[in-house]
């Protein structure tokens, strides 16, 4: 059950990938852009980060609003078939726009995709999707029926889900995955759930544990113990290196230890800021979407969404501010760089450490 020791070879690894993590600090480049275009959900899950709801406060944001910034504000000086744009929410099959958006991307050159929980993704919603230039798609589901309708609350979830797995894998010019978060009753299914959802065709699949942001946050129960997590990245890992069917991977979600780099594709890196930016519902500029904290750099209904880019995110891009608490004299900074963004609250102090986990067995 190790994890937490590095041996020579990956100590040299992580430093190698640790200059090269600099030297994207200071490129900047922005590769992927998040636009939360709802806060609307059909579903009511346990594990939300957004908390979003069914009927929320904020409205849709408008297509045209989103579309200005991109023809003012990032198409001057960007490729756009370098840029993927992802849709979230809520859930964003709610927004009966979804078709036009896809097609004014695609329009404008910009790659497009979209996560679901894939309630209300029927073959016929997805042929027109595709049709409008959709290229890549991530579906939920969190386990067998028990226990993803447990996570998700509804007694169709799981049923739509996996008809949206099905439809979705019938495509295999779809950039595919499922993601799964793993909460103790599932961490000894791992393999038989890999399996079946290799049966249906899925070959990328992504897994993650909970952190205590949103609606999550009052859920203890289902924060995994460290070895519940040490179970499920020595699953990820031995099938990894086993081939077959399915690939699994661990999420972008901390730094792993000796983990690194054989249960993802890449040493762990926090992109957010760096690479990957985002517009909220409410026009606000911040990294990823997983942020939920308040480090938003600006909103688009007053700032310049290019000029926010290259001169803001110092937070993000300079990180020597997270050297504090329990970071303060870890070993491990120079690899992580204090962790996630995500796992950071208001205040600026960890939340959740990854590491300190897989030293809990």
């Amino acid at each position: 059950m190790g994890g937490c020791r590095l041996g020579l070879r990956k100590r040299w690894a992580l430093g190698l990938f640790a200059d090269m993590y600099r030297e994207k600090v200071a490129e900047h480049r922005l590769d992927t852009l998040f636009w939360e275009c709802t806060l609307r959900c059909n579903l009511h899950c346990r594990h939300c980060g957004s908390d979003c709801r069914v009927d929320p406060a904020l409205p849709d944001m408008p297509l045209a609003d989103f579309l200005r910034v991109l023809d003012e504000e990032v198409t001057p000086h960007v490729d756009p078939r370098t840029v993927l744009i992802i849709l979230t929410g809520g859930e964003v099959l709610l927004r009966e726009d979804l078709e036009q958006i896809g097609r004014e991307l695609l329009r404008r050159g910009y790659p497009w995709g979209m996560v679901s929980n894939g309630f209300a993704l029927t073959e016929k919603r997805l042929e027109s999707l595709l049709e409008a230039g959709l290229r890549s798609l991530t579906v939920s589901l969190d386990g067998f029926e028990a226990e993803h309708t447990a996570m998700r609350g509804h007694p169709l979830s799981f049923r739509r889900a996996e008809a949206a797995i099905r439809a979705a894998t019938a495509h295999p010019e779809l950039a595919f995955d499922v993601v799964t978060c793993v909460t103790a009753p599932m961490v000894g299914r791992l393999e038989e759930f890999g399996q079946w959802l290799a049966d249906r065709g899925v070959q990328e699949w992504r897994l993650f544990s909970i952190f205590p942001m949103g609606r999550a946050k009052g859920e203890e129960s289902l924060v995994l113990s460290g070895r519940e997590f040490h179970t499920m990245l020595d699953y990820i890992r031995r099938t990894r290196r086993q081939g077959g069917p399915i690939r699994p991977s661990y999420a972008c979600e901390g730094f792993l230890g000796g983990y690194e780099a054989e249960v993802r594709d890449h040493f762990y890196q926090c992109a957010a800021g760096v690479s990957v930016a985002s517009i909220r519902v409410d026009g606000t500029i911040s990294g990823c979407t997983s942020v939920r904290a308040d480090y938003s750099q600006g909103n688009i209904y007053r700032d310049s969404f290019w000029q926010v880019w290259q001169e803001r995110f110092e937070p993000f891009r300079d990180r020597t501010w997270m050297r504090k608490g329990a970071c303060a004299d870890c070993r491990m900074f120079r690899y992580c760089q204090g962790g996630g963004m995500h796992l950071r609250d208001e205040a600026g102090e960890l939340l959740y450490c990854h590491y300190e986990k897989l030293k809990d067995k």
